[in-house]
C-alpha cells in the first residue's frame, strides 16, 4: 500500500522544515499524538533519531517506535517502523511552489509474513481510505500550527 498527501503552508520553507524536524515537539502540533518520547538522538543530523509515539488510531491508542533512516537537510526525511510483521515507511518533504511551501507526506507499508500479506490484500482498500484521512489530518494540524504561530 502506498499513500501520498500534501498541503500548501503559508510559511517559509525553512520554518516548515524546522517544525517537522523538531520531533519532540510534534505532540504539540499533531492532535492525534498523545505522547512522544525521544529514545535515541544522534550527535549530529537527523539520521538515527529514534522515538516512540503514542497516538489515537481507529479509536484506540497505539504506540510505534520509529527512526529516521535518511535525510536531506531542508528537503526531506524518511522514517521506518516495524510492527506485527509489517514494515512502515514514511517520507516527509518540503518544497517551494507558488510562493508557498508544499508539505508532503508519503506512506507505504509492506507485510513481511504470509498471513500479513493475505490480511493486507483483504483489508487494503478499507485501511487505505482511513489512512489517507489520518495523514491529511496530520498535515492540516501542522499547517494550522505554523500559520497560527
Amino acid at each position: 500500500m502506498e499513500i501520498n498527501v500534501s498541503t500548501e503552508v503559508n510559511c517559509a520553507k525553512e520554518k516548515v522544515w524546522q517544525a517537522i524536524t523538531d520531533i519532540a515537539n510534534c505532540k504539540n502540533m499533531i492532535s492525534a499524538i498523545i505522547d512522544l518520547t525521544v529514545v535515541e538522538k544522534p550527535e549530529t543530523g537527523l539520521v538515527g533519531l529514534k522515538w516512540t509515539e503514542t497516538r489515537e488510531m481507529f479509536g484506540k491508542e497505539a504506540s510505534e517506535t520509529m527512526w529516521i533512516t535518511e535525510a536531506v537537510e531542508g528537503q526531506y526525511y524518511c522514517t521506518r517502523a516495524e510492527n506485527c510483521g509489517a514494515v512502515y515507511l514514511t517520507k516527509m518533504a518540503v518544497a517551494e511552489g507558488n510562493g508557498k511551501t508544499i508539505l508532503s507526506m508519503s506512506f507505504s507499508s509492506e507485510s513481511m509474513s504470509f498471513i500479513g500479506k493475505v490480511f493486507s490484500a483483504l483489508m487494503g482498500l478499507l485501511m487505505k481510505k482511513s489512512l489517507v484521512k489520518i495523514l491529511k489530518k496530520d498535515l492540516q494540524d501542522i499547517k494550522q500550527y505554523l500559520e497560527n504561530k
